[in-house]
């Protein structure tokens, strides 16, 4: 029997208890829990550690087996090199349709690395041959006719094929070794790109002269750390040679490098590649452009560019037109002409430009006739811009008709075409590392014709044309702007006159462009594709444009600045070289009214005090903005301003009666001037997603003197220049845009006036209206709410020349501003 008092110990007993049990329980299950966790993370850590280990252990596999592919590599090497000769080597290249050509140095490699990694395929983009070059696998084939191929890879795709062997490497006792490598059913080795890379990897290296280090040295140097030497500099990726062959004048072998493009480096050049375990940019160690190769002078694209500015801007023009007789033959002092018959005048200016070839040539061909009727074949071909190690040769003909022969088949052989079929109907098909002809035309080019600095104060001073429109035509047919000009677009050769090409080769040019910009804006293309596109309408562009420093497009930008807006320039060029002819030996009274008149425009100085002088100024002043150069700022002032009435555009009175009229500022550099005085502005010759062109074909203009100014290109050590003031109809419709329209096209065919909207404005609570309904955006520039938009100040576009009067021509000049001259030694 249980009592309560036994009850009640009985129940205490099991309270106790099955608090007991719950706390063992949940002790067991803190145990539990923290076992869990304490396994959980050894779980977790156990296979983390195990991979860890693993992957130490498959790079030191990986490393191992790299090493053992490497070494095995290297033993089979020379195993083909002792036993196989340079002739056996490229049969067997040829036999599995690789690339065989070049020296002897350059086939060992390629024929080792296909023997043991397998036979090359094609390139992916062009089709053509592949060449190993170290680590570097490089196309050698042609892109199209114009260009070679830039495809270049570390990782090269490979045919999976046996390896054929020719009868002559069959009979060898290495030829089992050669086909078990060969057999694509056994494993090929991948080759590891990761090896580390020797600063001379795949370069050829000469050296010439006496160095600090004895030849030897650095040739075991150059082999150690992945190169190679070579006698000879062709093929060589620099010359070597010691800083005393900038006191020397340069031996023969640097000649030959200068002459071949080759670049000529200092010593410390392969020390400091060693020291930095890669090859140090050649072009910091350059030491040509600090010698004068045997007494010849330095080529212009290895002077610095302001030097090479300074040379070009002065020098001769050799051949000024299709009727000049080159100033090298010295025959053009005795009244020596280029010989014409049956209606052909024989002189040709020819170009190629492939960069990856190093080719950026001209050529000169011409048959000239003394005035005693002594024949004579002129020749000259060589680098552009290096004019004086070019090859040239005058030689005298008895026969005409043979002499014509003779040049006919020059031609031939420089451009695979025929010479009358293009001098006569302009038929020509280019050809794979051929000449291209720069069709000259029958004038004198303006950088000849225009007047020299000694012509130009007696030209003015003598003219019958009010004072400052003399001074004004003084500038506009003046050399110097012109020369300036293609000096600043790089195209300022003396070799070929790029200011009088015939209109047949502008339209080229033009179609060239057109045809580029309408391809890149549809292309799919991306990578090494899209990059041979590029590459290759930069070689297009550079054989019809020469210029001493070819530039490879790789954007819009580069399109704008170096295509469209040179060949704008190029074209009002010519366009001027045909108004000025030739006035270097004028007999006229008055060359500059005579020259005046046939602009048939109207040109009139504005007086100082008028209201629509002083509207002007304050126009420019209010919407100009410094520019800043280090710390000195540049301002503006005005040096004259001429009323302008160009009969190629709408009167004041007709450009009244059109809608929407805006008083605006156009840009335009001086050597454009006499165009647009006669024509009028003409459209963009393009459209891009830039500023001055992303409204497709039209004539821009902005609200800013800021922005005409920038398309003046004046410069500080040039500050004279130009801006225009035109009268603009917008239209009825007009559309407003912060960024690029996504197509120009239905704005061109509709003639819809376009604003685009810049990230300043100017305020427009000082806007006013000038002739009646003339609005005048005069006013402070501000920020506008268009933050984000690619234009600076606000640009305003026209598609149809009749809506556009020029009214005024700005004569203005840079000034510096806030700089105090130290006048105390004057004044002692």
């Amino acid at each position: 029997m249980v009592t309560d008092q036994s009850k009640g110990e009985t129940l205490k007993m099991k309270v106790h208890e099955t608090r007991s049990q719950a706390h063992r329980a949940s002790e067991e299950r803190k145990v539990t829990r923290k076992q869990k966790a304490e396994s959980k993370n050894q779980d977790s850590a156990s296979p983390k550690k195990a991979k860890t280990e693993e992957k130490e252990e498959d790079d030191k596999e990986d490393t191992g087996q790299e090493n053992e592919i490497r070494a095995e590599f290297e033993k089979f090497c020379k195993t083909i090199t002792d036993h196989l000769s340079v002739k056996q080597m490229r049969e067997i290249l040829e036999a599995n349709g690789q690339y065989s050509s070049g020296d002897d140095d350059a086939v060992v490699p390629r024929c080792q690395d296909i023997m043991f990694f397998g036979p090359l395929d094609n390139c992916p983009i062009c089709g053509g041959k592949l060449e190993c070059a170290g680590d570097t696998y490089h196309c050698v084939g042609d892109y199209s006719e114009w260009s070679s191929c830039v495809f270049s890879t570390m990782e090269p795709p490979r045919r999976d094929e046996p390896l054929k062997l020719p009868k002559s490497v069959e009979s060898t006792q290495i030829s089992d070794l050669i086909k078990k490598r060969g057999d694509p059913k056994k494993s090929r080795p991948r080759k590891e790109i990761s090896a580390p890379r020797k600063p001379f990897d795949g370069m050829i290296i000469s050296l010439a002269g006496r160095l600090a280090r004895k030849h030897q040295y650095w040739k075991s140097k150059i082999e150690k750390y992945g190169g190679k030497v070579n006698n000879s500099v062709t093929g060589v990726a620099c010359l070597v040679v010691s800083p005393a062959e900038r006191d020397r004048g340069g031996s023969s072998k640097v000649a030959e490098a200068v002459e071949k493009g080759i670049p000529v480096v200092r010593e410390a050049w392969l020390s400091e590649s060693i020291e930095n375990e890669e090859a140090q940019p050649i072009d910091a160690y350059d030491i040509a452009s600090d010698i004068a190769v045997g007494g010849r002078g330095i080529p212009l694209d290895k002077m610095d560019p302001s030097a090479e500015a300074l040379k070009t801007v002065t020098a001769e023009l050799k051949v000024f037109g299709k009727r000049g007789v080159h100033k090298d033959t010295k025959l053009q002092d005795e009244g020596a002409r280029i010989l014409e018959k049956d209606g052909l005048l024989y002189n040709c200016a020819l170009s190629v430009c492939n960069q990856k070839n190093m080719l950026n040539d001209f050529g000169v061909m011409q048959l000239i006739m003394s005035p005693e009727n002594r024949l004579h074949m002129y020749h000259k071909k060589g680098r552009l811009g290096d004019s004086l190690r070019a090859d040239d040769k005058l030689e005298e003909w008895e026969n005409v008709d043979d002499a014509i022969k003779e040049f006919a088949r020059l031609f031939e052989e420089l451009t695979g075409n025929e010479f009358e079929s293009w001098e006569r109907e302009k038929k020509i098909h280019k050809k794979h590392h051929k000449f291209y002809p720069i069709d000259i035309d029958d004038g004198v080019e303006v950088r000849h014709g225009a007047l020299g600095l000694r012509q130009l104060g007696f030209a003015a001073a003598h003219s019958k044309l009010d004072s400052a429109v003399a001074n004004l035509m003084k500038v506009l047919c003046s050399q110097e702007i012109y020369r300036y000009a293609l000096m600043e677009l790089g195209h300022d050769s003396p070799e070929i006159p790029m200011g009088m090409l015939t209109d047949f080769h502008l339209r080229r040019c033009e179609e060239v462009l057109l045809h580029f910009v309408e391809k890149v804006k549809t292309m799919k293309e991306t990578g090494h594709k899209a990059e041979g596109v590029w590459y290759e309408f930069s070689q297009i562009w550079s054989t019809l444009v020469p210029s001493t420093r070819p530039l490879t497009f790789s954007d819009y930008a580069d399109l704008a600045d170096h295509a469209a807006s040179a060949y704008e320039t190029i074209r009002d060029i010519n366009f001027a070289s045909r108004i000025i002819e030739d006035m270097s030996g004028s007999t006229l009274d008055d060359p500059l009214f005579e020259r005046y008149k046939k602009l048939r425009c109207s040109v009139t100085p504005l007086d100082k005090v008028s209201d629509d002088y002083k509207m002007i100024v304050k126009y420019l002043e209010k919407t100009y903005e410094p520019v800043e150069v280090g710390d000195v700022r540049y301002g503006v002032s005005v040096e004259n301003i001429f009323a302008v009435e160009v009969s190629a555009c709408p009167s004041l009175d007709e450009i009244k009666k059109l809608q929407n009229k805006v008083l605006l500022w156009c840009g335009t550099r001086s050597s454009n001037l006499l165009r647009h005085l006669q024509k009028g502005f003409f459209p963009s010759v393009c459209s891009l997603p830039v500023s001055g062109y992303m409204f497709g074909r039209s004539i821009v203009c902005s609200d800013a003197a800021a922005e005409a100014a920038r398309y003046g290109f004046t410069a500080i050590d040039r500050p004279e220049g130009f801006l225009v003031l035109a009268v603009a109809s917008l239209g009825e419709e007009i559309k407003e845009f912060s960024s690029p329209p996504e197509d120009t096209r239905a704005l061109e065919e509709k003639k819809i006036g376009v604003k685009g909207l810049g990230r300043k404005k100017t305020d427009e609570k000082e806007h006013f209206f000038w002739k009646d309904d003339i609005k005048v955006p005069c006013g402070k520039l501000i920020q506008s709410e268009h933050k984000d938009s690619i234009l600076e100040y606000n640009e305003y576009a026209v598609y149809d020349p009749q809506q556009v009067s020029i009214r005024y021509l700005v004569a203005i000049k840079f000034d510096e501003q806030g700089v105090a001259y130290d006048t105390a030694e004057t004044e002692q």
